[in-house]
């Protein structure tokens, strides 16, 4: 099939390099290339990176709803267009009459809009997945053609989660576009009363507040890592929490009940810290940290104020 792929993130490169395998990529369109590294020189987005690998057309419109875009993404004249993860809304004047899909990172209506992933760990979600649906007016509400399943262990973090995600989109889409090629798509509308949201994630949310349930906290630390982070203030030092898992042990919220092992004591039971980031080094085990610092029983975890 000939195709139109729009992508921008890591999350769907993946399926454009099993789609560059199978169809037909008459063109890529992602976002422009931005300045990145502390030299500040411009880097394309993943999907650009692979697609010019690729040797495929690659287009980096500054806004895909100008006319003269319009005209040159629908000049392709597709079968189909795959989207993932692009970056901007596409308008109806340029969808009209196309065929385009989405690969979303959630068993839809279940986390819709931009952090699909963050918000499943973070509300301790056992089971997470994909959705490949149409495009709609309103975000992630078209119809669902596809879905993935996965489970979300205890330990696992937002970061390890998306790129097992990643990892399971390309078969769904694949489906979906062999399905549409033979004229038996199947649509499936989603539940509006089930309907949750997946807003963006800022720095603002990384305070860890241990006053919460050990499942909260456990939550909340593998739900925002490796971004936006998590920190705490550990015998002086800025530590950011990678990792956590569940514990038993209680005491004060934030005090230290087994340092050995990193069991803090929550509002309710107790978080065990499995891996930490020590400002300006790389990321350890807890008790590597804590061997030979002044971490004892009945030390306290504090907000770090100055993240």
């Amino acid at each position: 099939m000939r195709l139109v792929f729009l992508g921008s993130g890591a999350f769907g490169v993946p399926t454009l390099r099993a789609v560059l395998e199978q169809h037909d990529v008459a063109m890529v369109v992602t976002q422009p290339d931005r300045p990145a590294g502390r030299g500040g020189r411009l880097k394309p987005t993943p999907i650009g990176q692979l697609a010019e690998s690729a040797g495929a057309q690659v287009i980096k419109p500054e806004r895909i709803n100008r006319a003269e875009t319009i005209d040159e993404v629908r000049g392709v004249q597709a079968d189909a267009w795959v989207v993932i993860a692009y970056g901007q809304k596409l308008g109806p004047t340029l969808l009209d009459g196309v065929f385009a899909i989405n690969l979303h990172a959630s068993l839809l209506p279940r986390w819709r809009g931009a952090a699909p992933i963050h918000h499943a760990v973070l509300a301790g979600d056992e089971e997470t997945g994909n959705s490949v649906i149409t495009l709609a007016e309103e975000m992630d509400a078209g119809d669902v053609l596809a879905t993935t399943r996965r489970a979300i262990k205890p330990t696992q973090t937002t970061g390890e989660l998306h790129d097992l995600l990643a990892e399971d989109g390309p078969e769904a889409v694949l489906s979906v576009l062999e399905a549409h090629h033979d004229g038996r798509v199947k649509r499936m509308q989603q539940d509006a009363s089930r309907v949750t949201l997946a807003p963006k994630l800022s720095r603002a949310d990384a305070e860890i507040d241990f006053t919460g349930s050990g499942q909260h906290c456990r939550a909340h630390i593998n739900g925002l890592s490796p971004w936006p982070g998590c920190t705490v203030d550990a015998a002086g030092v800025t530590l950011k929490l990678l990792r956590a898992g569940p514990a038993e042990g209680s005491g004060a919220p934030g005090e230290l009940v087994d340092a050995d092992n990193g069991v803090v004591a929550c509002g309710t039971g107790a978080v065990q810290l499995l891996e930490v980031q020590p400002a300006g080094k790389k990321p350890m085990a807890f008790a590597d940290f804590a061997r030979g610092r002044e971490l004892k029983v009945g030390a306290v975890l504090n907000l770090d104020l100055n993240r």
